[in-house]
């Protein structure tokens, strides 16, 4: 039997007394039963939707919490059956129709450029964001309008132009250090626009609070355990088997306390073309068991000297990857609970690591 999230007590109750406490010292997790009465009138809706009674009456959600970061997941495989609303219509003929309002259809007269001017990839064009969220903020246009057509060699430009457009802001501004870069896939995801682009920042002062949040509590585990954080997080995911090597020097791990469904950490020591390659082979997995709306967001050191005190030993380079459910669904995939509290999922982290390895494994 392979195994599940749900089998987590077990599955730590089997390491090696050293992983052991290493996932003590980084998690903890609660289960325990959970039990309700079903009334006569809703007993066909459960057994339609949920397979039988007894599954809603005796659910056992799992809790598990990151102690240096205070991330929290709840998973419960039964919300997955949840009935959902969907918009009618495939996909491909929503993304067909939106071409007539494509913006990004001829960059160069369509969009404004930096002061710099544009970069230009050999599969992409950026341009200057016109409604900016921050004083450096551009876009890579994807030559390839449909947003799921990327193969590797396409990803591998996308991130290095973005890259370069960032030392491009650096000889513009000296205090801008600390570059961002994100990719959202489609309206579910955030995106505006449907054509393929990707967007990325140079921020001043210090980096984005979540990114800067995980350095402070990385530089405090140093303190308090003389070990790598990022490191002992690595480990102790591969120790029960949710870790992938996607390219060279670059692991993925299938997070245990994702912030929503099947989020993939890849983790190098250089933003690089195999950390872009990691990135296309998560993304191609993704795509594989029909996740189409997604979001990634990469964590970095300053691309330059951080300020006097600011330590970033030690911080590895982070591409953090999410998929966003359905696109032509209803119902959005985050509430209240994500936005204060903690994070609700229905996708296994060991089923996550597990077709993602099997992904790779296919013969081309």
């Amino acid at each position: 039997m392979s195994n599940s999230v749900y089998q987590l007590p077990q599955l730590i109750n089997q390491l090696a007394k050293d992983e052991r406490q290493l996932f003590d010292r980084i998690f903890n997790y609660d289960v325990a039963q959970s039990r309700i009465t079903v009334p006569p009138g809703m007993r066909a809706y459960c057994e339609r939707y949920f397979g039988s009674v007894e599954a809603v009456e005796k659910q056992k959600p799992i809790k598990i919490n990151n102690k240096i970061t205070f991330d929290t997941a709840i998973f419960n495989q039964l919300r997955a059956r949840r009935p959902q609303p969907v918009i009618s219509g495939p996909l491909e003929e929503l993304i067909a129709a939106e071409r007539k309002y494509d913006p990004f259809a001829n960059p160069l007269e369509g969009t404004s450029e930096d002061i710099f001017g544009r970069l230009e990839g050999t599969h992409c064009i950026t341009a200057a964001n016109i409604a900016k969220f921050d004083t450096w903020h551009s876009v890579v246009i994807f030559n390839e309008y449909h947003p799921l057509h990327f193969n590797a060699e396409q990803v591998v430009d996308y991130l290095m132009t973005a890259r370069e457009w960032a030392e491009k802001v650096r000889e513009e501004d000296a205090g801008a250090r600390y570059f961002f870069f994100m990719w959202n896939c489609l309206f579910r995801a955030g995106a505006s626009i449907i054509h393929g682009h990707a967007q990325m920042t140079v921020t001043r002062q210090q980096h984005y609070g979540k990114i800067e949040r995980l350095r402070r509590d990385a530089i405090e585990y140093r303190r308090l355990h003389r070990r790598n954080y990022f490191n002992d997080l690595v480990q102790v995911h591969r120790a029960l088997g949710l870790t992938v090597d996607v390219a060279d020097r670059v692991v993925a791990l299938a997070s245990l306390t994702p912030v929503a469904e099947r989020e993939i950490w890849l983790i190098s020591d250089l933003w690089s073309p195999e950390l872009a390659v990691g990135l296309y082979n998560a993304l191609a997995f993704y795509k594989s068991v029909g996740a189409c709306a997604f979001d990634v967001g990469a964590y970095l050191p300053p691309i330059a000297p951080p300020p006097a005190g600011e330590d970033w030993n030690e911080f590895p380079v982070i591409i953090r990857l999410v998929e966003r459910g359905d696109p032509m669904a209803r119902s959005n995939d985050i509430g209240a609970l994500n936005l204060f509290a903690a994070t609700s999922l229905i996708n296994d982290p060991f089923e996550v690591a597990r077709g993602l390895q099997n992904w790779l494994d296919k013969p081309l």
